[in-house]
């Protein structure tokens, strides 16, 4: 198991990850609402426009503030702090 660095120090299980995805969608910000009302949602942007949105296989949606394109790359690289 692997963690991925999503911004300010926190870190998601490359294992849990089932996609990384960006927010403008209509059928995302469905997603992002009922997780949010069925208390779901992690939101890990502290305070700034969420960038990515990345679904769980718990079924949880992280928020981040990062982009996709970062997120995945340090997926694919599989760096523990991103840099």
């Amino acid at each position: 198991m692997k963690l991925i660095n999503i911004g300010f120090g926190n870190f998601v299980s490359d294992a849990r990850i089932i996609a990384i995805i960006g927010p403008d969608s209509a059928p995302v910000k469905r997603i992002v609402q009922e997780a949010k009302e069925n208390a779901e949602l992690v939101d890990a942007t502290y305070g700034r426009k969420t960038q990515s949105v990345i679904v769980m296989d718990s079924g949880h949606i992280v928020l981040s503030a990062l982009g996709p394109d970062l997120i995945g790359n340090r997926f694919k690289e599989g760096t523990l702090d991103g840099e």
